[in-house]
C-alpha cells in the first residue's frame, strides 16, 4: 500500500510526525497527500524521513550535490552534505556522474536523515556513453536504472517523461536561444532525434508507475525543456512539456503514486507569477519544484543571489519547493563554500515567502526583540547563519560593548530607549 492509499484510510505515523513540524492538523496533511496536493517523499526501505512539500506547507529547499568526471571525491561530497544539513536544507539530491556513483549514492543515503533524490538517467546515459553512445540506451536500461536507485533507498527521482517527440518537434521550430540546458533533457532529446521513437519514459509511463508503487517512490516530473535563458522563458516547448506533465500528474494520482512537477529555469521577474499560475492550473495544484528561477543571465558568480530573488517571488506566488542555486552555477562544480552560500540564499528566499504567506513570523519577531534589547547572543541564536553574524561583530572594533561599530555611542536604539524609559 502506498502512502497516498494509507492517507485515504487514516493518518499514518509519518504524517503525524510531519504535521507537528508544520503546525498543521495531521488529518489535513493526510488529506492533502491523498489528493496529490502535497507529497511526503520517503522510501520504505530505510523508513520515514518526515518532510512534506506542497499546498499550505512551509516552502522547502533542495540542495544538489554530487561528483563529476573531473572531481569525484566522496569525502568532499559528504562534507557538502553536512553543510547543507547544517544550514537548513530540507532535502538533498545526489547528481553524481563521476567515480563509483553507486557507492556514492548508497553512502549518502546512509549518512543523511533528509529525504534524498536522484536522477537515474544520468547514470544510465553515462554508462552507455562509455560503451558507445548515450543514444544507444534502451528502454530496459532506463527503467533498470530507476529500479536500482529505488532499491538502494532513494526517496524521490527526477524523470523527464515530458520530453516527447511532439515537444522535441516544437523545440526544433521554436528558434530558442539556448536549446536544451537540462542534462537529462538533452539525453532524451538526442535519443528521440537519433532513434525517431517516442521517449520510453512517456511511452511506458504505466511501467514507471508500477516501479514507483513497488517502492512508494515519489516522482519528480522533470522539466527537460526548461528555458536556459530569460529570452526562452515561457515559450512553446516549455509549455508543451508542461501540458504533458499535467496529464502525467493525473495518471500518477490515479495509480496512487506521489508526484510533483519541476519548473523553470530562467524566467524574468515579470513572468514568474504567470509561470506559477499556469503550472498550478495545468497540473491541478501538484507541488511545484522550481530551479531558482534565475531572473537574469548576466551574473555568473552571483547566481545564488539571482536565484534567491526569483525563488522568493515564485514561492510567494505559490511554488512549494526551491532548488538552490550556487555562486558557481554555469561556471563549475560547487565546492563546500558554494554549497553553504547557495543553501543560505535559498533558505532566506523560502523564509521571506513564508513570512509574506503568514508562516513563521515569530522567528523575525524574536530576532527584532533581541536587537531592540541589544542582546547580541540571543539575536545570533535566531538568525540563519550565526557564525557569520558573530564574525562580523567580532572583527570590527567596538568601543561600547552594548552597540555595534556602525553607530557606536550614537546607537539609535540605545538613545531612543533611554529617553523613552526616562
Amino acid at each position: 500500500m502506498t502512502l497516498m492509499e494509507e492517507c485515504e484510510r487514516g493518518v499514518p505515523d509519518v504524517v503525524e510526525q510531519c504535521a507537528v513540524t508544520e503546525s498543521m492538523k495531521a488529518e489535513k496533511l493526510a488529506s492533502l497527500i491523498a489528493k496529490g496536493f502535497a507529497v511526503l517523499p520517503y522510501n520504505s526501505i530505510h523508513g520515514p524521513r518526515p518532510t512534506a512539500i506542497g499546498k499550505g506547507l512551509r516552502v522547502k529547499v533542495n540542495v544538489n550535490i554530487g561528483t563529476s568526471g573531473d572531481m569525484h571525491h566522496v569525502g568532499l561530497e559528504l562534507e557538502k552534505l553536512k553543510v547543507a544539513e547544517k544550514y537548513g536544507a530540507d532535502t538533498v539530491m545526489d547528481l553524481s556522474t563521476g567515480g563509483d556513483v553507486d557507492e556514492i549514492r548508497r553512502t549518502m543515503i546512509g549518512e543523511t536523515t533528509l529525504p534524498l533524490g536522484s536522477v537515474p538517467i544520468y547514470q544510465c546515459g553515462l554508462k552507455k556513453a562509455r560503451e558507445g553512445a548515450i543514444v544507444d540506451m534502451t528502454s530496459d536500461d532506463m527503467f533498470n536504472s530507476i529500479r536500482l536507485h529505488a532499491r538502494d533507498g532513494v526517496d524521490f527521482v527526477t524523470v523527464h517523461c515530458g520530453v516527447t517527440r511532439n515537444a522535441v518537434g516544437s523545440l526544433k521550430e521554436s528558434g530558442r536561444l539556448t536549446d536544451v540546458v537540462s542534462r537529462g533533457g538533452s539525453f532524451l532529446t538526442a535519443w528521440i532525434l537519433h532513434n525517431q521513437e517516442e521517449n520510453p519514459l512517456y511511452r511506458e509511463f504505466d511501467y514507471l508507475l508500477e516501479i514507483a508503487r513497488e517502492y512508494d517512490l515519489t516522482l519528480s516530473l522533470g522539466d527537460g525543456l526548461r528555458p536556459g535563458s530569460i529570452a526562452d522563458a515561457t515559450d512553446r516547448p516549455q509549455i508543451q512539456e508542461l501540458l504533458t506533465l499535467g496529464e502525467l500528474v493525473k495518471r500518477s494520482r490515479k495509480a496512487k503514486v506521489q508526484a510533483m512537477v519541476e519548473g523553470p529555469g530562467h524566467v524574468p521577474m515579470d513572468q514568474i507569477s504567470a509561470n506559477v499560475k499556469i503550472q498550478k492550473k495545468l497540473c491541478d495544484d501538484a507541488p511545484f519544484y522550481v530551479l531558482g528561477p534565475l531572473v537574469t543571465d548576466f551574473a555568473p558568480g552571483y547566481d545564488h543571489i539571482v536565484g534567491a530573488i526569483g525563488g522568493a517571488l515564485a514561492a510567494y506566488e505559490g511554488a512549494d519547493f526551491l532548488c538552490y542555486v550556487t555562486p558557481s552555477e554555469h561556471l563549475g562544480l560547487p565546492d563546500v563554500d558554494d554549497v553553504r552560500e547557495g543553501t543560505i540564499a535559498s533558505r532566506i528566499a523560502a523564509h521571506a515567502a513564508d513570512i509574506a504567506r503568514g508562516v513563521d513570523t515569530g522567528i523575525d519577531r524574536e530576532v527584532s526583540s533581541a536587537r531592540k534589547d541589544l542582546d547580541w547572543e540571543r539575536m545570533f541564536k535566531g538568525v540563519v547563519d550565526p557564525e557569520k553574524a558573530r564574525k562580523y561583530r567580532s572583527e570590527r572594533p567596538i568601543g561600547d560593548q552594548d552597540t555595534c561599530s556602525m553607530c557606536g555611542d550614537v546607537c539609535a536604539i540605545k538613545m531612543v530607549k533611554r529617553y523613552l524609559e526616562s
